[in-house]
Parts: C-alpha cells; structure tokens; sequence
C-alpha cells in the first residue's frame, strides 16, 4: 500500500512540474500541493483510512462498547482503576507505553490476571514527532515495546499510535509484526483538563452500541481528574445497561 502511494505523489509532483514549466500556474499549484493535504488529513485524523487501515468501531447488536485506557501503567492509577472495572464488572484494553511499562511488570501482570487485555502505545509516546519518524526510530518504538509488554501477557494484537496520529511506514511495519491498528469512536477528553461530568456528559452524548471509548491514566490526566472522569463514565454506563466488553476481532469495523 505504501510504495504505489509513493509513486503515485512522486507522479504528481512530476507533472505538477510540467505544468508549471508550460506556465500553468493554477493547476500546477493545485496538482503540487493538493496531495499533501490529502497525506496531512489521512496522518493526523485518528479516523482517516487513506494511508493506514485501523478499526473504529465493533460490530454489535447489544449495548456494549469496548473501553481501551491510554498511556499508563501508572503505579498509582492501574491498581484503582484494577478494582474499579471489578466493581462495574467491566473489561478493558490498556494500551501501555514501553518506558512505563518496564519499571512495572507487576502492573502489566497483574491487569493480565484481572481478565482485561493489553495493547501496543509505542516505546515512548512520541506525539509530537511519531508521523515523521525515521524508519529506524520507528522501528524502534515498536520493537522495544514489544520486547517488554509481550512477555507478560498473550500475544499483542493491537497498535494504537499516539493521538491517533499514524505515520507513512506504518501500515507494512504493522503487518510485519502482526499488529493491527485501532483508534475510537468517543474520546472522553479527560487528559484536556475538562471537568469529570463534562468527560462523562460526551461520553454520554455520542454513545452507541460498538463504539471505541477512549480514556486515560497516569501523567496524561490532571490530577484532579485521575480517576473521577473513569468513576463517572463507567456509572453512567451503568446505568444505561451498557457493558463493557473486549470485542472479537471479526468484529471490528
């Protein structure tokens, strides 16, 4: 999917040229720089499928949703969050960091042992600069998060990058690895600093059944936020009989 995108940009560009040496300026600057909006959008929209196909979605004629926590372990907030999801018998997908996860293996165990899975976010976390990585850096970040966090569970199935902002590589090195990617269909927005009814009230608003929610733990999340948002959402689940669930993977759309 990769190499004929290229090409095809590589074409434009080329002809983009043409245009210009013959002195059509208008169509040359559309034909130049429209394709690099299209990359733009499809890198940086977390739902965008142009570049990387990644699930936003399940499939599913029950009220359920699929909850999936960002960014930790944290030592602090995965036990709690641990009896929390216990207490709304909720199951979850943590997408951990490598650097987090390291210090922690008990953490990532032990979220093993609750019944909830574990998820792909990277070595690091680098959100700013993931979409223009170098392939070695790339490579980087998926293969030494891999050798810490696939150890301590069953085998990874899930990649999720950071913000949802994909990276032109990233399709072929997914596939070469066995990963897929999922972003979501609700975030939350806890880690912007909103107040905790404000995250459950969106939640609220956009809730369906299949959707993705997107929440987080650890530093991404103010501090007077670090559980509450959770606490709420997962009642407001509650009460509209919503279960949370870690769908099958013919289920994703």
């Amino acid at each position: 999917m990769v190499r004929p995108t290229l090409v095809t940009l590589l074409a434009l560009k080329a002809l983009a040229l043409t245009l210009a040496w013959f002195g059509h300026w208008v169509p040359a600057a559309v034909v130049f720089f429209g394709p690099d909006c299209w990359v733009l959008y499809h890198l940086l929209v977390p739902s965008a499928q142009g570049l990387c196909r990644n699930f936003t979605r399940f499939e599913t004629d029950r009220p359920e949703v699929w909850l999936t926590i960002d960014d930790g372990p944290d030592p602090d907030d995965t036990p709690r969050i641990l009896d929390l999801l216990d207490k709304h018998q909720a199951r979850a997908t943590f997408f951990l960091i490598g650097r987090r996860a390291r210090p922690h293996p008990e953490l990532v165990a032990e979220i093993v042992r609750r019944g909830h899975e574990v998820g792909h976010h990277t070595d690091s976390h680098p959100a700013g600069s993931f979409w223009c990585a170098s392939r070695t850096r790339l490579s980087r970040e998926l293969d030494e998060a891999t050798r810490t966090l696939a150890p301590l569970g069953p085998p990874l199935r899930w990649f999720r990058p950071p913000v949802g902002i994909k990276h032109f590589l990233l399709p072929r090195a997914l596939a070469s690895r066995g990963l897929q990617c999922v972003t979501w269909t609700i975030r939350g927005g806890d880690c912007l600093g909103r107040r905790p009814e404000t995250v459950q009230a969106k939640v609220v608003r956009q809730l369906r059944p299949g959707a993705i929610v997107l929440m987080h733990e650890g530093p991404s999340v103010p501090g007077a936020l670090r559980l509450a948002a959770l606490t709420l959402v997962l009642e407001a689940l509650t009460e509209r009989h919503y279960r949370c669930v870690i769908p099958a993977a013919s289920q994703l759309r």
